[in-house]
């Protein structure tokens, strides 16, 4: 049964739904004007999220799905840094004083790709111009290639708490496909350095899907990442779109695994990494006992989001740099994605939003229950509708699509109550599909459901 559910449904081309609607219905007619008038309605009591792009890194992973630019100057960085620091400016202006800041992410790019002292600097303009929480979460993604040790104090000193490092593979025949060479030595020293100067949490990511993988490799891999016991393991699906991402031509689509063994390296490295103690939570995340996904997980509170799944409650994320995402409860909106053009709108005073989208009634109710389908597996339809002030027959007629679902055995739903069964939750995202008004399959931007 599952090899027929995994033809049938695997192919398919589908969100990862780290958001709903998904990014391909933002549209210019939400733009900064929009935006500066939802910054200014801001509740100032509701703890909000920030999030800042770092969109540089100093060679090409092929695979990368990011938005992010090869720079092997240092000028072109810190003259984004000064567009960033005025940005930060432009937006702490037009939102209303006294937010409260709980969580913070750096991505990127590679956020450390920045000298310490300009990262110094960075957190010091984000605290002048937010007020942080007591319990302020504080993390960032690094490439363990190019971490120094001094980077790692700076981010102790700034009060990083948790780091999520790329390995993806630790086989060189991988890596070599993926121009990514990465020793399991050059990423057990990163841990030691962040480990040594307080930055206590550490997460891996993981992808499976690459060229010239096999299961066996994703094991070893797996192993070897248990052995430096990171509390939380991001394991991917990689998405070849080779038509969005030129880069990705370079990488043989003859040695890509199909969906059989793409199934088979994610079953093989989740049961390696339950079998060493983690849980896992949702779709494609894993974390150790006492960390706060698996206690977010078993009371019902799990959220997903851009960074994927999350104990983040924060209704407000204001992204910071170009490319960025940000949400409001009114909707979502993105910045400019080219870095020149970006720090043109913020030189000019302005911001440097390109296009959003307005959230509706119904768009909310169809979110709710998303995402507690891709958290939980399960999603009470008829109470997620009533909560709403919605009727749940309008929601629940998919054109047929959550029939489909029950006659093969992929979920069971009675009176609106829907769960997936355990053996088919890696179609989970066909799921969720279900209740996507605005998709459409034959957009290739997105990753194979399996």
């Amino acid at each position: 049964m599952q090899v027929t559910i995994l033809r049938k449904y695997g192919e398919a081309r589908l969100p990862r739904y780290t958001s709903y609607p998904t990014a391909p219905r933002f549209s210019q007619a939400v733009g900064a004007d929009i935006y500066e008038g939802w910054l200014s309605d801001l509740p100032s009591g509701d703890p909000v999220s920030l999030y800042l792009h770092i969109p540089f890194c100093r060679s090409m992973c092929w695979y990368c799905g990011c938005h992010t630019t090869i720079s092997r100057k240092d000028q072109p960085i810190l003259d984004y840094l000064d567009a960033l620091r005025e940005e930060i400016r432009i937006v702490a202006d037009r939102a209303p004083k006294g937010l409260q800041v709980g969580e913070v992410h750096f991505g990127g790019g590679t956020p450390t790709i920045i000298e310490p002292a300009e990262f110094a600097s960075l957190m010091e303009l984000l605290r002048q111009r937010f007020e942080f929480t007591a319990a302020a979460s504080i993390a960032i993604e690094i490439d363990p290639r190019t971490l120094t040790a001094d980077m790692a104090e700076a981010l102790g000193a700034a009060g990083i708490g948790r780091a999520s490092l790329g390995v993806q593979s630790f086989d060189p025949v991988v890596q070599k496909a993926v121009n990514r060479i990465q020793s399991e030595e050059q990423t057990a020293e990163a841990v030691d350095n962040l480990r040594r100067h307080g930055v206590a949490r550490i997460n891996f990511d993981l992808i499976y899907g690459l060229p010239h993988q096999t299961a066996q490799s994703c094991v070893d891999t797996a192993t070897a990442a248990v052995a430096m016991k990171p509390d939380r393991l991001a394991v991917f699906g990689y998405a070849h779109v080779p038509t969005f991402k030129k880069h990705q031509r370079m990488i043989d689509e003859a040695a890509l695994p199909d969906s059989a063994a793409r199934s088979e390296q994610a079953s093989a490295i989740a049961e390696t990494l339950v079998a060493a103690g983690y849980r896992q939570i949702g779709l494609d995340h894993f974390a150790l006992p006492d960390d706060d996904l698996v206690r977010a997980q078993q009371t019902g509170t799990l959220r997903r989001n851009f960074q994927g799944y999350t104990t983040d409650n924060c209704n407000t994320l204001l992204g910071f740099g170009a490319s960025a995402i940000g949400r409001t409860q009114e909707g979502y909106i993105q910045n400019e994605v080219a870095p020149g053009l970006y720090a043109r709108h913020v030189a000019a005073g302005r911001l440097a939003t390109s296009k959003g989208y307005r959230l509706t009634a119904e768009d909310l109710v169809r979110a709710a229950i998303i995402e507690r389908l891709m958290c939980d597996f399960e999603a009470d339809v008829a109470a997620i509708c009533a909560s709403h002030g919605f009727e749940p027959a309008r929601i629940l007629e998919t054109g047929g699509r959550l029939e489909e679902l029950m006659q093969d055995g992929v979920l069971d739903m009675t009176d609106g109550f829907i769960r997936v069964r355990q053996d088919h939750r890696f179609v989970i995202r066909a799921v969720a599909a279900a209740f996507d008004a605005y998709l459409d399959q034959s957009v290739r931007a997105h990753s194979k459901a399996a």
